[in-house]
């Protein structure tokens, strides 16, 4: 019986962790999106640097979440406050919790962050990840691989992860 009850709690775990990836989100909550950071660990970028079409990338997807946030009835809290701390960030999305912090100043319900990592040219991931600011539980959280590098992909993986999970019906 023991055993049955043990294989019952191993098979449903990752379900019941899930769930809470489902949870209704506050209408017109106040969110602190601290942004898309950029990891290169392709090989491209340790040689060549920086290229100038990825940052504008990042910045098209940051827009881009921030005009569907508003679209949809949240509140994109101004980052000004942080903004010292926040320059200082390598990674919001990886600070042990400064999201957390960051956001609680401002004053947000969630704090909202991204990450695309690119793995080559060809191969690209796109991460956000929404977590409520008094408890740090995410509530919505999401990655996403796409092929190609271009405005058009990089929107169409996001595209698809706020509408088939972010903002789902």
């Amino acid at each position: 019986m023991l055993r049955i009850l043990l294989s019952l709690i191993l098979i449903l775990m990752p379900a019941l962790a899930l769930s809470n990836l489902d949870k209704p989100l506050k209408p017109d909550a106040k969110i602190a999106f601290l942004g898309i950071t950029f990891i290169d660990t392709s090989t491209e970028g340790a040689y060549n640097g920086e290229r100038p079409d990825q940052t504008a990338r990042i910045r098209l997807l940051e827009d881009t979440t921030r005009k569907r946030f508003v679209e949809k009835g949240f509140i994109v809290l101004d980052n000004g406050p942080i903004a010292e701390e926040l320059a200082n960030t390598v990674n919001p999305a990886d600070c042990y919790g400064c999201e957390l912090r960051m956001a609680e100043r401002l004053g947000a319900d969630y704090v909202l962050v991204g990450e695309v990592q690119k793995v080559s040219n060809l191969i690209l991931s796109i991460n956000l990840v929404l977590r409520e600011v008094k408890t740090g539980e995410a509530l919505r959280a999401l990655a996403v691989d796409i092929r190609s590098n271009t405005d058009v992909s990089w929107l169409r993986g996001l595209d698809y992860i706020l509408k088939n999970h972010f903002f789902k019906s």
